[in-house]
């Protein structure tokens, strides 16, 4: 669905990526693992070109985003839903208005229409009956129940997970885990998945990629990732301050 070729950027004099290779297959859940700042949200805004590279290339279904004109690139980002870091809500909006948004503003859709399938998404989120509510009515957990509802109204191929369980304890941020695979299995669409909550990530990806010094160092099925002899890989999961990781 996804691949990204020898993939560099920085910021100014600071190296982020520096030629990183990744597949995402199709309808799977891939999760970017790796220590805070390494790099993970910018590699995840490469994918639908919210940043361009300083060098290499992103495949979407086979077309290389990075050459494309505006308007092939704005059909091309069709293809995705986000749910940032802080589920990103309109605070002037309900939740009812912030779902519907992406509806109202790329679509034709009759009111009617969008009302059935705004109040769909959020049964299905667990969150029926709390459209009328604002984004400061709503718990951490529930602001990020409505972005994923948001994120899902479009129906999109690929979805893109920032952080989802940030700032979140641990029974709420495994209610977000468990919401994420349940909406996976009902709409099958490719996740990106970049976390650094580990190993509550394991249970609901198929393949988990470890980012950290700029680069892939590893790719596998989590029950793979775990036993990896990677160095790289067990100093993260095993959280060692020494290691071939460079620690900021």
């Amino acid at each position: 669905m996804i691949r990204v070729v020898n993939l560099h950027k920085s910021f100014r004099a600071q190296k982020v990526l520096k030629g990183a290779n990744l597949e995402f297959p199709s309808g799977k859940i891939t999760t970017i693992v790796g220590t805070s700042g390494c790099g993970k949200t910018v590699l995840l805004k490469h994918l639908n070109a919210l940043l361009l590279p300083d060098e290499g290339e992103i495949f979407v279904d086979g077309v290389d985003i990075t050459k494309l004109p505006l308007n092939e690139l704005y059909e091309i980002r069709g293809k995705f839903g986000v749910l940032f870091q802080g589920a990103a809500l309109l605070d002037s909006m309900t939740v009812f208005d912030n779902v519907a948004f992406p509806l109202r503003e790329k679509t034709k859709t009759s009111e009617g229409d969008i009302k059935n399938k705004v109040e769909g998404r959020l049964e299905q989120v667990g969150l029926g009956g709390m459209g009328g509510k604002f984004p400061a009515e709503l718990s951490g957990g529930m602001k990020k129940r409505a972005g994923l509802a948001r994120a899902l109204i479009m129906d999109p191929e690929i979805v893109l997970f920032d952080e989802p369980t940030t700032g979140l304890d641990p029974i709420l941020a495994t209610g977000i885990h468990q919401l994420i695979a349940r909406t996976h299995a009902e709409f099958g669409f490719t996740g990106v998945l970049v976390s650094h909550t580990i190993p509550q990530v394991f249970d609901i990806s198929d393949y988990v990629a470890m980012l950290a010094n700029g680069v892939i160092e590893a790719v596998s099925p989590p029950a793979a990732f775990r036993t990896s002899e990677n160095p790289v890989v067990q100093q993260f999961i095993h959280g060692k301050t020494e290691g071939p990781i460079q620690v900021l």
